[in-house]
């Protein structure tokens, strides 16, 4: 059998920014890192954001695996790993000078990553960047390019939704599952493909129809009830679902993906509130991501003035909880003294870093802007007693190097399918108003 041929890859900033332990995943082959690399990432090191803690975790990768042949020869990443080496800068050759003749960062590392497969004529050289443009830019100058991948959902199509339809059921299974509590058993149910772990379905009958969700410890199908949660009720099949799995404790990580106005983070922040004796402390946080790429520093006054535009919404969403009750109520007041006593955190989500997440319902807003590696961070602190719902729209993502297959949410839905104390739904009706409805769906 012919020996594999070993490849080699140069890697951008933004791929070392989305995973820090990214340099392990190349398998035998070869890593090139570029030196302005290097350079960038030191301007990433400073700062609160997750994005300025990877760029730290992975300086101080580097520095673990450091050597005198980082920059001659190479140094081996481990058994059945590649070697990875450091490649100082280089001219920039006619052909870039013609195309690209402004001195930028992306520039430089392209002149390195053309050094490389020139030097290389033998070897399969690949510029691994998640920036389309200088993909594009590599390509015109016959350098190979590729996104990287490894933490890509493959089958984006056929995205788990969590919930699904079963028609022509018999009026008397419907019947026997309104006065079975215990559940129906699970081949009570013709269905062409196993249920997955808490999944959720609509039954129909020609006559009545029942909403039901497959428990995998009893291997039965059990009725769903609607509940009202600290004066929000479920308006639709699909929150009515949602609920039901931010309510149970044996689901202990949700997720819920849906349209602007769908209620996803309302339905969590009130299921938390709900369930407020359970834990010691509710954190409702979001990582910040400003548009147009522009860093907050832009904006006037201190620190809270500027993260407050981001945060604002999570705001309105306990104010929607709260508009439900009388400013004199019981209920109102607890959440404010919630509030005061930290009971209730709502914050950027850098700045939960460092805070004991034992016995705490913790919910990540808007965590499609998340890599996968920083969803991994977050739930590998989860202490006992707590749970983690994390909601977004995965077809509505602010960070540039983050896409549908690619993003936080999409790969842990992926992953965690079939765990038995794992629940995801996905929430198709917005619930806003018409307006809202046909904007989103339109525009």
């Amino acid at each position: 059998m012919a020996k594999k041929k070993k490849k080699i890859f140069v890697i951008d900033t933004n791929v070392l920014l989305h995973d820090f332990l990214s340099i392990y995943n190349f398998e035998e082959n070869d890593i090139v890192i570029p030196i302005t690399v290097l350079e960038e990432l030191d301007k990433f090191k400073k700062g609160n954001d997750l994005i300025n803690f990877h760029a730290r975790e992975f300086t101080r990768e580097l520095d673990k695996i450091s050597g005198d042949n980082l920059f001659s020869g190479g140094v081996k990443l481990g058994e059945k790993l590649g070697k990875l080496s450091i490649e100082t800068g280089k001219p920039f050759s006619a052909q870039i000078q013609a195309s690209f003749p402004e001195n930028t960062p992306d520039h430089r590392i392209l002149a390195i990553a053309e050094y490389i497969t020139l030097k290389n004529k033998d070897k399969s050289v690949t510029l691994v960047t998640k920036d389309i443009n200088l993909r594009m830019k590599a390509k015109s100058i016959g350098v190979m390019s590729a996104d990287y991948e490894s933490d890509k959902v493959q089958n984006i199509d056929e995205f788990y939704k969590g919930i699904s339809q079963v028609d022509n059921v018999d009026d008397n299974l419907i019947t026997q599952v309104y006065e079975e509590v215990e559940g129906v058993p699970i081949d009570s149910v013709k269905l062409n493909i196993l249920p997955k772990p808490n999944q959720y379905y609509i039954l129909k009958g020609s006559r009545s129809s029942a909403i039901v969700y497959y428990n995998p410890f009893q291997h039965v199908f059990m009725r769903v009830l609607k509940q009202k949660i600290y004066g929000i009720d479920p308006r639709n099949a699909e929150q009515t679902f949602a609920v039901d799995s931010l309510m149970r404790d044996e689901i202990q990580l949700v997720t819920i993906t849906g349209k602007a106005g769908t209620g996803k983070t309302l339905l969590a922040l009130a299921a938390a509130i709900e369930q407020r004796q359970k834990y010691a402390q509710i954190f409702l946080a979001r990582p910040i991501v400003p548009l147009s790429n522009r860093d907050i520093g832009f904006l006037p006054g201190d620190v809270k003035e500027k993260i407050g535009p981001y945060m604002q919404p999570l705001f309105d969403n306990l104010d929607v909880i709260k508009n439900k009750f009388k400013s004199t109520s019981k209920d109102y007041q607890k959440i404010e003294e919630m509030q005061k006593e930290e009971k209730l955190i709502i914050t950027p989500l850098a700045y939960i870093r460092g805070r004991s997440l034992s016995n705490a319902f913790f919910i990540v807003d808007e965590a499609q802007n998340l890599t996968p590696h920083e969803i991994k961070t977050i739930i590998t602190r989860a202490g006992e007693g707590t749970k983690m719902v994390f909601t977004g729209d995965i077809e509505q993502i602010d960070t540039p190097y983050l896409d549908l297959k690619s993003n936080g949410l999409s790969y842990l839905t992926d992953k965690m399918l079939g765990q038995d104390i794992f629940a995801h739904v996905n929430l198709v009706k917005g619930e806003r108003s018409y307006l809202a409805e046909l904007a989103s769906n339109l525009l």
